[in-house]
């Protein structure tokens, strides 16, 4: 873009990180509405708090509530809104904080942007697997019902596609696996990346 001219601070991505004792990521949660990504990206912060790690966790229904509020949810909208996630997910990652996402983010090509903007080192991508069916069993929001009835446009996985991530870093089976199951398995594949030993004077 003309007139723009981005610049280095003295304080590096590698500085932070050593300050906070951590190999920041973004940590980015795909699946249908109602497979469990929030509640499992929520019990998740709430575990590498527990162990000393500096988090923040990106959730679709309150940035579609603030930043994004301006967006609908044609592709065009869907494919602006993981742009902004994905950039904000890369800022947060130059700070050194590890970053949890959770959205549907239903397009291959959008979840490859985050990845591209990330970078594939610091990118995690965890599949919540789960049936339509037992998604919309689960549906406290009664949103599935709604765009059954035609009273919600583009709802993914009715009107709109769902694109299944070909090679995610891990798949989770949400209706088969209990919440601590997915933890265990979320814990055992990220605690080696993130923990960071103490950087020697």
């Amino acid at each position: 873009m003309k007139n723009i001219f981005p610049f280095r601070t003295k304080v590096s991505r590698l500085d932070r990180e050593n300050l906070l004792r951590q190999n920041a990521l973004v940590i980015w949660f795909t699946g249908l509405s109602g497979s469990g990504k929030s509640t499992l990206a929520v019990q998740l912060e709430a575990r590498l708090h527990q162990r000393g790690f500096i988090t923040y966790l990106l959730d679709g229904d309150i940035v579609r509530s603030g930043l994004c509020s301006d967006l609908g949810f044609d592709d065009k909208s869907r494919e602006e809104n993981i742009r902004r996630i994905g950039e904000i997910a890369r800022l947060f990652l130059d700070t050194g904080v590890i970053t949890l996402v959770s959205f549907i983010s239903p397009f291959k090509k959008e979840r490859e942007l985050a990845r591209r903007l990330a970078g594939a080192d610091s990118f995690v991508e965890i599949f919540v697997d789960c049936p339509i069916e037992v998604c919309e069993q689960r549906d406290v929001k009664g949103l599935y019902k709604r765009a059954r009835a035609g009273e919600i446009a583009n709802f993914t996985g009715i009107n709109s596609p769902y694109e299944i991530p070909e090679n995610p870093d891990l798949s989770l089976r949400s209706d088969q696996l209990s919440i601590q199951d997915c933890l265990d398995a979320l814990l055992d594949l990220l605690l080696k990346r993130i923990e960071r030993k103490p950087v020697e004077n």
